[in-house]
């Protein structure tokens, strides 16, 4: 493994994180929030320290091998290690920021809240989000935002001479079985990526404005949702606002957030019928209608004093919400009938569209993991029968079917060992499972003790690393950080 390129691109994408710390820092020098200190003294000694090790290990690459190009290996360890760093660095404002009660956290505690904020989990350890100042607040959306499409893919569309060897970074991060290049070029690939990402935000950001909303809890909002993040600035979450315009615009975004954003490339190209014409797309939506009328008419048969407007409104935000992996509330799930808990529980394995900003597993495993068991059933009654699983009309190999069933059987041992340990520490069964579950598919709130009007405060120290762990395996897709354990991995 080559270790000089491999300190060099951690180092430069530690400083682009540091980068947009001081953004957030300039922002609360110019509103003279009471942050602007804390911000500027993290940003720019992190910008320091990595600059110097970006400087030095390139210097030294150059003399000793100028044409090394990053394989396999070096973009696993890259990939991991990068999300790592970057939550240690988005930690420290946390850390030092002091006001009251509630605010100066300890690392365990920061770096939980920075690897759930970068690797879009939402899952919060704040007991009140408000006693932070707006500054911070801003960095925490923030890093929801850089780890939405990515850290590795914005380096990649800003930095572009790495591109050449950078297919295997992009492979390693992209939240799909199937990796694909919109353009002949990477770095082009990254940036569309990115153009459409930041084109999705702003559109958003203009439509909570025109709902009612502060230009700052807009912007805040529309980072959190199109990375399925869902860190709020207020402790309610979305409830806070009441608004049943907010409400939908969020569902709206969340819904277009957890689709392929290749689809959205195609359609912004011209291809207006690409939507409907993608497979897992027309599950996607078919799941979503299916689950939303589905907690619809379970409440209004349960008699819940709601109105049938604001019924369907919760469904639907409560079914997209969880299947997109975004994690934002409206309303206490836990005070609906079981049927709603466990159908949502089912929701968080499933997540959103390869390809999107969501986690879990992806519509698209679920699909071909179902039609790998219906062949496996016709191919007992009938064995001379040649079959094959499709996706789009196209045979696809057994290599992809395999990955598929490995990802499956990993997620499940992690789940089950994770949950293990968390109920060795004292965590009841349903909350250990959910909010495991919840960590590893990057959605935040669980059920129990976790639910959507709770947090991780109460778990203990070694938890909270178990469950930073989970949120940093389940942004990766478990393969890029397991291979980290193969000795392989790190020899020469």
């Amino acid at each position: 493994m080559n270790r000089r390129i491999v300190i060099f691109v951690l180092a430069l994408i530690g400083a682009i994180v540091a980068g947009f710390m001081l953004a957030a820092a300039l922002c609360a020098a110019a509103f003279r929030w009471p942050d602007a200190g804390v911000l500027f003294k993290c940003s720019l000694t992190s910008l320091a320290i990595c600059g110097a090790f970006a400087l030095g290990s390139y210097t030294k690459r150059r003399k000793s091998d100028p044409a090394a190009h990053i394989t396999g290996r070096e973009a696993f360890v890259i990939v991991s290690l990068a999300w790592v760093i970057s939550s240690c660095i988005g930690a420290f404002p946390y850390v030092l920021y002091k006001a009251g009660p509630g605010t100066g956290l300890s690392f365990t505690d920061a770096f939980f809240e920075a690897m759930s904020g970068f690797s879009t989990t939402g899952a919060s350890i704040l007991p009140r989000v408000e006693a932070f100042a707006p500054g911070v607040l801003l960095w925490r959306s923030l890093t929801h935002w850089l780890g939405g499409m990515g850290i590795i893919v914005l380096c990649l569309a800003i930095t572009p001479f790495i591109g050449g060897s950078g297919i295997e970074l992009f492979k390693a991060e992209s939240p799909t079985p199937i990796p694909e290049k919109l353009t002949p070029r990477l770095s082009q690939t990254a940036l569309y990526l990115w153009l459409i990402y930041i084109l999705l935000t702003g559109l958003e950001a203009i439509a909570l404005k025109l709902c009612g909303m502060s230009f700052y809890d807009a912007v805040n909002h529309s980072f959190a949702t199109m990375a399925t993040g869902g860190f709020s600035t207020h402790s309610e979450s979305i409830a806070y606002f009441n608004s049943p315009a907010v409400e939908w615009v969020i569902t709206f975004f969340m819904f277009l957030a957890g689709v392929n954003f290749t689809l959205h490339f195609l359609f912004l190209r011209g291809s207006f019928g690409a939507y409907f014409a993608d497979e897992e797309f027309r599950w996607y939506v078919g799941i979503t209608l299916v689950v939303t009328a589905a907690i619809a008419v379970c409440a209004l048969g349960a008699n819940m004093p709601l109105p049938l407007s604001t019924t369907i409104r919760h469904a639907a935000f409560q079914t997209v919400t969880i299947l997109t992996t975004t994690g934002f509330g409206v309303t206490d799930t836990l005070q609906w009938p079981y049927f709603v808990h466990l159908v949502l529980l089912l929701l968080m394995f499933v997540g959103g569209c390869a390809g999107s900003t969501g986690g879990g597993m992806k519509v698209l495993r679920v699909m071909v993991l179902t039609r790998s068991v219906k062949k496996d059933m016709l191919k007992t009654l009938q064995p001379r029968r040649v079959l094959c699983v499709r996706i789009g009309g196209k045979p696809q190999g057994n290599e992809l079917v395999r990955s598929i069933l490995s990802f499956f059987v990993m997620f499940m041992l992690l789940l089950g060992a994770m949950s293990l340990a968390l109920t060795w520490m004292g965590i009841d069964v349903l909350s250990s499972i959910s909010g495991v579950l919840a960590c590893l598919s990057n959605i935040g709130p669980g059920l129990g003790q976790f639910g959507p009007v709770s947090n991780y405060a109460a778990v203990p120290s070694c938890g909270k690393w178990i469950l930073s762990f989970a949120m940093l395996i389940g942004r990766l897709e478990i393969t890029t950080v397991m291979m980290l354990f193969m000795p392989s991995t790190w020899r020469r």
